[in-house]
């Protein structure tokens, strides 16, 4: 595990999206393409506009990238509060991406209403088809995201000490009970993804697993989340062992309103954060700015 440190949330932006275009790029200089999980925020708006700001973009060929979302406000269909709108709006849209490679959550006014359920399991399909058809499959459901999902999702990250940049390594160990309170996708398998982009909430949530609630314990890959602390209500998300099986798992946090959950998914044993539960195959990045890195230990 890594943290890095940015002085303010404009470097943050500015560097986050200069590292990405730089790991797209490589991901496609090794296979031809390219596979990244969106989220949404303040922060991320800050990103997208940042990739877009940068020159280098050009260097990605962005009709061959596939874009995937972490979660999803279940909501109709360009609502200014849905994840898909801000990123249509703040960096597809500006970017000569194959509409057939974007790949949105399914909206609460879609062919299939507003069973949330049921969009879950639709995109846990979708996502399956996708793996099918590139040939990097991950297998799927409880015992196929094994130890790179569920083992990694209950995995903690103590006694770190970050200072401007610091690096830890940490093993992942313990496992994921199903908890069955949350609709599972049950996909067969998932697609590979080079990155994973997650903010870090206030209370530690990542995507749409929150603290306490029964989704953080879901072994599928999809889940739909109702009942959720913040509203909206009802969402889909990504449950945490789909997103352990990303190559490069990036969490980003800036102001010192999330200072005490970056503090406590470094410190606290053992780890209930959701944000303390999640890894990368190969790469967790913590990405903060000074306000957000404020109450680490030193």
């Amino acid at each position: 595990m890594t943290v890095v440190i940015h002085d303010d949330p404009k470097l943050l932006a500015e560097a986050t999206a200069a590292r990405l275009i730089v790991r797209l790029t490589d991901a496609q200089a090794e296979r031809g393409f390219a596979s990244l999980v969106l989220t949404g925020g303040r922060i991320a708006a800050q990103i997208y506009a940042a990739v877009l700001a940068n020159p280098a973009r050009d260097a990605v060929d962005w009709s061959r990238v596939d874009f995937w979302w972490g979660d999803e406000r279940f909501l109709p269909s360009g609502d200014p509060d849905r994840n898909e709108t801000q990123a249509r709006a703040a960096l597809l849209d500006g970017l000569p991406v194959d509409p057939a490679r974007v790949h949105p959550m399914p909206a609460s006014d879609g062919p299939l209403g507003d069973d949330a359920p049921a969009a879950a399991a639709s995109y846990a399909r979708e996502l399956a088809a996708s793996a099918g058809a590139s040939g990097g499959v991950v297998g799927g459901g409880a015992a196929g995201l094994g130890a790179a999902g569920a083992a990694a999702a209950a995995a903690g990250a103590p006694g770190l000490a970050a200072a401007g940049m610091a690096a830890v390594d940490a093993a992942a160990v313990g496992s994921i009970e199903p908890a069955g309170a949350a609709e599972s996708g049950g996909a067969a398998g998932l697609p590979r993804f080079d990155v994973v982009l997650l903010g870090v909430g206030e209370d530690g949530h990542v995507a749409s697993v929150f603290p306490g609630h029964p989704v953080i314990d879901e072994t599928g890959t999809t889940a739909s989340v109702h009942d959720s602390p913040k509203p909206p209500p009802v969402r889909v998300t990504l449950t945490l062992p789909a997103i352990n099986t990303a190559a490069e798992v990036w969490l980003i946090a800036a102001g010192d309103g999330k200072a005490d959950a970056v503090r406590e998914a470094h410190t606290a044993t053992p780890a209930a954060l959701p944000a303390a539960r999640v890894r990368g195959e190969h790469r967790t990045l913590w990405l903060l700015d000074r306000a957000a890195a404020a109450s680490l230990p030193a």
